[in-house]
């Protein structure tokens, strides 16, 4: 299958186990979301998938267009189109976007073509400001150092440009949404949409329903107690939203 499948996947962290035999499939193409209230296992899902050592898997596989990624080292994962957005993303003062894109460009390639000698400047500047462009950025953001000062909505702006440069083939997108205003929710969505292709499966996961109205997921998943135990389509979102969890059993 092209895209992401989990099988039986089972985590643990700190010896206590959060995810309890997650089975879930995003087809490449697909917008696929994961809800759940606080603490019911979505982040360590996505870290889990991403390779993150804190997370132990005791049982099941992870499987990216085929080929199960659980052996690998998360940059491993990264080179075989694993993408992860982060809640929270972490500053770095002193590195710029651009160089920090331009290091990741230059690892993602030489992983493909040991022999590779990086993207000349000229050529990177291109790419970067061609993708800035299509996503309405400020081509000055590339000049700042990474997510030092930015707002909500511009840490997120740039994890999309992130996105955009790699072009990943599966992107887990966990909560993107936290912590944006309405007007920058929007942003981010419409920069997410921007890159949706047919080759591009994407999993987002979510407390609310809201950035769902802009992303319009193929399938809604919801997360109790470390298990998906409901899915359905984008109806599902907007009955959670309007009843909450209670009425969902684990």
């Amino acid at each position: 299958m092209m895209g992401l499948e989990i099988k039986n996947l089972y985590v643990e962290v700190d010896a206590t186990e959060i995810l309890h035999g997650i089975d879930l499939k995003v087809p490449a193409g697909e917008v696929h979301a994961i809800m759940g209230p606080n603490g019911t296992g979505k982040s360590t899902l996505a870290y889990s998938l991403m390779g993150h050592p804190k997370y132990t898997v005791t049982k099941g596989d992870a499987l990216l267009n085929g080929e199960s990624i659980m052996g690998l080292a998360p940059e491993e994962r990264s080179h075989k189109g694993l993408f992860l957005a982060f809640q929270y993303p972490v500053a770095i003062p002193g590195v710029t976007v651009a160089n920090f894109l331009r290091t990741a460009i230059n690892t993602q390639r030489k992983s493909v073509d040991p022999d590779y000698h990086g993207i000349s400047i000229p050529e990177f500047r291109k790419l970067m400001l061609e993708k800035m462009e299509l996503l309405d950025m400020d081509p000055k953001m590339g000049g700042r150092y990474l997510n030092d000062g930015f707002s909500g909505g511009e840490k997120k702006r740039v994890e999309i440009l992130q996105m955009a440069m790699l072009e990943p083939n599966m992107a887990v997108l966990d909560e993107t949404d936290s912590g944006l205003d309405i007007d920058a929710l929007r942003i981010v969505a419409q920069g997410i949409n921007t890159l949706k292709n047919e080759k591009l499966g994407i999993l987002v996961i979510t407390h609310y329903q809201r950035i769902l109205n802009y992303l319009k997921p193929d399938v809604v998943h919801v997360m109790v107690d470390g298990k998906i135990v409901e899915s359905g389509g984008p109806d599902l979102a907007l009955r959670l939203e309007d009843e909450g969890y209670g009425w969902v059993k684990a």
